[in-house]
């Protein structure tokens, strides 16, 4: 009975597994909504196809070499023994494993797409994806998961603080410095650096949903490894109150700093906390991994600060921040919070804080510089040689006008919306000499002489937008009809509040407003301040201002017509 017990146990354990790889799969999922979401929507496509290609590329490589470096046979505790049974010995191969490792090692290779998002050649992304998944973290994960030299000595890294995040971050922050700063990011005052200019993403819902995408797929992440009922359930607990506590512990930081709660930093801080954790989930009680999330709440903020402010590099989504820093915290914790008690901890030493002396905190140590030297060596020569040989940065014009459209074809990645450049954006253009909109020639009309002398004017009307169905009521009873209506945003005497994304200010908090312009010729303009003036009134700031200009001319583009002529079908 008790075999099988057993039995049945390892069986469904074998099961859960399985489904623990998917999750981590689904996770390519989140991260692709993380990185488009915190991004411009002229690069989505782009985004999204770079983590599309990272599992399908990530997938050959491995499957040639990758897998049997991680998991051949031990060659003097540095790599794996090279070997095709996948391919020679299908029937004895080790199916599960394979499958397994290879989501951990595009997750490792995705990491990097956020850091490098916005200005990176697609071409030279793959050959990086395909060089990290096929011996970069084969290697290293050797050392630590396929028996090499760091297992050998104790060095604990459960789920991949440490040979996956880690790793994924330091080639992050190599590839963003290789890179440099998007167009516009920094400006520039005597060869300084004199202000850090924001780029929020177009699309926080979606951000969103690939933070709680990636939270969901990190249980499987943490637990498909698990042996026991009870294991798994201590595992699914420190996973969740890790990053609990990190985004509560940087919502409480940001709002007392930046006087709001900062989202964008908090969903970063989810995945900080998520992070940290990883390495230590199995040997960590609740307190221990609530201290570890409140550090990683603050440790994402500083990384945001520090690689803006101190390093100056361009990181469009905080992945170095939340994959390399929080990558080495949790690395590091092993060896301060690993408890014996906790349900498969007996295998390591017990951490600082919990007796065991600094002994497993040194071979954490160890562990982590090991790795970081390789990864940080063996990325520095291969951004090196694919920046000498394929270039690794668009050009300009590719940059501004976007990567969908240039690199992949696509108008929009959103179908039936046009993209909308921002005037930082048109500035930006105009100073490398790129005209955005390209002009089509066309034949016109000649213009012709207005066949009646008349003065005319403009009049633009700022106001609120819930008073624009009384001032168009206001002016259909004068006899003006045509009108030019967008909506804006702005502030007068209300002022506005400080605006923070991922802690660089962004101005002032604009308010919503309509803008209305009639240009008038046969009613008169007094006539149509007086009516303006009438529907807008409430006595209360934020009644809005009516600015009169003189018209020089008008011109009707379909006939040719002008002044007086050019406006008879408008007022």
């Amino acid at each position: 009975m008790e075999e099988a017990m057993s039995a049945l146990s390892s069986q469904l354990f074998g099961v859960w597994f399985l489904i623990g790889a998917a999750l981590v799969f689904w996770m390519q999922a989140g991260f692709a909504m993380v990185e488009t979401g915190f991004t411009r929507a002229k690069n989505a496509g782009n985004i999204i196809m770079k983590n599309l290609m990272d599992f399908c590329i990530g997938t050959v490589t491995f499957m040639l070499i990758g897998f049997s470096l991680l998991l051949g046979e031990d060659v003097v505790g540095l790599i794996g023994k090279p070997g095709f049974d996948l391919f020679g010995s299908y029937a004895n191969f080790d199916w599960s494993n394979f499958v397994f490792n290879l989501v951990f090692c595009a997750t490792t290779a995705t990491i990097v797409s956020g850091a490098m998002a916005e200005r990176t050649k697609f071409l030279s992304y793959c050959v990086y994806s395909a060089i990290i998944s096929g011996l970069i973290y084969p290697i290293e994960a050797h050392w630590i998961w396929g028996g090499g030299w760091l297992a050998q000595m104790g060095f604990h890294d459960f789920a991949g603080s440490c040979a996956i995040h880690m790793v994924g971050g330091i080639s992050a922050l190599i590839g963003a410095k290789f890179l440099g700063p998007r167009i516009g990011k920094f400006s520039y005052e005597k060869g300084k650096v004199a202000r850090v200019n924001a780029f929020p993403g177009h699309n926080l819902p979606m951000g969103a949903l690939g933070c709680f995408i990636l939270w969901f797929g990190w249980y499987g992440f943490n637990g498909a490894a698990a042996t026991s009922l009870e294991q798994l359930a201590s595992i699914f607990l420190t996973t969740t109150v890790a990053p609990a506590l990190a985004t509560v512990t940087c919502m409480v930081f940001t709002w007392v700093k930046y006087k709001k709660p900062d989202v964008s930093m908090c969903l970063n801080a989810s995945l900080a906390g998520l992070v940290a954790i990883t390495a230590p989930c199995d040997v960590t009680d609740a307190s221990g991994a609530a201290i570890i999330g409140i550090v990683a709440g603050l440790l994402v903020i500083f990384g945001v600060w520090f690689l803006d402010y101190v390093l100056h590099i361009d990181d469009p989504v905080g992945a170095v921040a939340v994959h390399c820093l929080n990558g080495i915290w949790g690395t590091i914790a092993v060896g301060l919070f690993a408890n014996p008690s906790v349900p498969g901890a007996s295998e390591i030493g017990a951490g600082v804080f919990y007796g065991g002396g600094f002994k497993q905190l040194g071979i954490q140590l160890t562990g982590f510089v090991s790795v970081a030297a390789y990864t940080a060596v063996a990325m520095i020569i291969v951004f090196t040689i694919i920046k000498k040989t394929l270039g690794l940065r668009v050009t300009a014009e590719e940059e501004i006008v976007g990567l969908d459209k240039l690199e992949h074809g696509i108008q929009s990645s959103y179908a039936g919306i046009s993209v909308q450049y921002s005037s930082e954006e048109l500035s930006e253009a105009a100073e490398v000499g790129i005209s955005i909109d390209q002009a089509v020639p066309v034949v016109v009309p000649a213009t012709t002489p207005s066949s009646t002398e008349s003065a005319m004017h403009k009049v633009v009307i700022v106001t609120r937008q819930n008073k624009f169905n009384a001032l168009k009521m206001a002016m259909n009873s004068i006899g003006v009809t045509g009108m030019t209506v967008v909506n804006v945003m702005g502030c007068g005497m209300q002022k506005g509040a400080s605006e923070y994304y991922r802690g660089v200010p962004v101005d002032i908090q604009l308010l919503p407003k309509i803008k209305v312009e009639i240009v008038v010729a046969k009613v008169p303009v007094k006539e149509v301040v007086e009516a303006a003036k009438k529907a807008l009134y409430t006595g209360h700031i934020g009644d809005g201002k009516i600015f009169v200009y003189d018209i020089a001319d008008v011109i009707k583009v379909r006939t040719g017509e002008s002044g007086y002529d050019a406006l008879q079908d408008s007022e």
